[in-house]
């Protein structure tokens, strides 16, 4: 999925791994989400803590209701159609394959803006605040509101933790 460019050899291509891509579309294996829930499903829980606050860390309560959540009602499908209805590419930086949005807006003079997440997150964390920034006038700003948006993915994270946002309330 590299880009080719020409050399100055004439007709001889190049990749360049460094080009902008574009990301073809977000589509898990039906296979790759059976094997995960099986995985979660299969969790071998340790005791209950031995307090009845967090000060141990997560309760287990907390945390088998968060697994029975991604196995039994997390609708990846959706997330894909969300994610794929905008737009993505890929680069190559410091020979790491960074995955990322980017949506211009349709007003003249929009800034650009680079909306980054945490860890652990994910760009889906983001994609609610695309359309109000991108496109201001549809949420009672102004024009002069508005920006670019490039939403990258941390190396190793990608999607998929906007799940855990919804079940804990964040």
């Amino acid at each position: 999925m590299t880009q080719a460019v020409s050399t100055q050899q004439g007709s001889k291509q190049t990749a360049d791994k460094n080009a902008i891509r574009p990301f073809q579309k977000v589509n898990i294996p039906e296979a790759e989400l059976t094997e995960l829930r099986r995985r979660i499903n299969n969790t071998r829980w340790p005791e209950r803590e031995t307090v009845t606050d967090a000060t141990q860390g997560v309760q287990l309560a907390t945390t088998q209701a968060l697994a029975r959540y991604w196995a039994t009602e997390y609708d990846w499908r959706k997330i894909e159609a969300k994610l794929n209805a905008l737009p993505q590419f890929i680069t190559e930086i410091d020979g790491l394959d960074i995955h990322f949005i980017h949506v211009r807006s349709k007003h003249e003079n929009a800034l650009p803006l680079i909306v980054t997440h945490g860890w652990p997150g994910s760009i889906t964390e983001r994609m609610k605040i695309i359309d109000p920034l991108t496109n201001p006038t549809a949420h009672g700003g102004n024009a002069s509101d508005a920006f670019h948006i490039v939403v990258p993915s941390m190396p190793g994270v990608w999607v998929f933790r906007q799940a855990d946002d919804d079940r804990l309330g964040a």
